[in-house]
C-alpha cells in the first residue's frame, strides 16, 4: 500500500497493520571548510555588488547566490549535494 504522507505502511503482525515513521530530516552533508568557503565567497560577492563592480542582472543573480550560500552554510545542508551524492562532512 502506498502513502502520500511521511509514513509508510508496515505489517508487523498479519492481523494488525501499523504505520512506521520514515526519516525525512535533512542531514548535514557539508563540512566546516566547505561552509567557511561559501561564506567567504558570499562576502566577496556582496562587497563587489556594493562597490558597483558587479551591476545589473548579473549582480542580482550573484546576490541571490550569496544568500543561498549563506543559508546553506548556516544549515549545513546543500540540496544539490544530495542529488549528486556528495558529502563533505566527516560523519
Amino acid at each position: 500500500m502506498y502513502s502520500l504522507c511521511n509514513y509508510c505502511y508496515s505489517e508487523t503482525n498479519y492481523n494488525e497493520p501499523t504505520l512506521k515513521k520514515i526519516d525525512t530530516a535533512m542531514k548535514k552533508n557539508m563540512g566546516s571548510m566547505d561552509r567557511l568557503t561559501r561564506v567567504i565567497i558570499a562576502i566577496l560577492l556582496v562587497s563587489l555588488y556594493l562597490t558597483n563592480v558587479i551591476t545589473g542582472i548579473l549582480g542580482i543573480v550573484l546576490i541571490s547566490l550569496s544568500i543561498i550560500f549563506v543559508l546553506t552554510s548556516l544549515i549545513g545542508f546543500c540540496p544539490l549535494y544530495t542529488l549528486f551524492g556528495i558529502k563533505t562532512c566527516k560523519k
